[in-house]
């Protein structure tokens, strides 16, 4: 197999990445693509008590083991399968299971801060910046913490004025300038996902 094609991701909360991402794997279908999603690496945060994760800054690139995602990027990169963490995002700690991510054609690596890391950054052939107005990313983080992660309102907004604005305005908007392709709109701009898809498939015929 040829050398892998790597793409990272990125673009604020309820941007719409996990659409480009899904739009991606309709085209190329899952069978070329290996997929490392970055908040999948957040550190086990089991050594403290519920109210001090709570606390914690998952916005800010400390809160990530981006040093594992570097090395399990390096191992599909030599052919070699790697076992993902499966994280609970309900409880701040990552479970016992670990999903087997096989080597493929495409790996993606998807998240808010990807490309706000330099050692991701180096290791990737492209880099993708998903873009859409703050009040639509907003919208959008609501509905899904809400539905899927158990939370309440007040306690989303309450974490987007504390934590997620600051560290999206510090690391996530800077990296819009190091993109080689930025999607306006985000994962609903159906011309924009097109070119990307279409330049992906290219790459991987070529």
């Amino acid at each position: 197999m040829q050398k892998p094609f790597v793409i990272g991701i990125a673009g604020g909360s309820g941007s719409g990445k996990s659409t480009v991402l899904q739009r991606i794997l309709d085209r190329l279908g899952p069978g070329r693509v290996a997929i490392l999603d970055h908040d999948r690496y957040y550190f086990d945060l089991a050594h403290l008590s519920q109210e001090e994760r709570a606390l914690v800054n998952f916005d800010h690139p400390a809160s990530l083991e981006t040093t594992l995602l570097c090395h399990h990027i390096d191992d599909l990169l030599e052919g070699r399968a790697v076992d993902k963490p499966v994280y609970d995002f309900t409880t701040h700690r990552r479970t016992e299971r670990v999903e087997r991510v096989e080597p493929r054609s495409l790996v993606v690596v998807e998240g808010i801060l990807v490309l706000a890391e330099p050692e991701l950054v180096r290791r990737m052939d492209l880099r993708v910046f998903v873009d859409a107005d703050d009040d639509i990313r907003l919208a959008r983080r609501i509905r899904r913490d809400v539905a899927e992660r158990g939370r309440s309102v007040d306690s989303v907004l309450d974490q987007y004025e504390a934590t997620v604005r600051p560290m999206h305005l510090q690391f996530v908007a800077p990296t819009r300038r190091i993109a080689d392709l930025i999607l306006p709109r985000g994962g609903h701009n159906e011309v924009a996902v097109a070119v990307l898809t279409t330049y992906l498939e290219g790459v991987l015929e070529g």
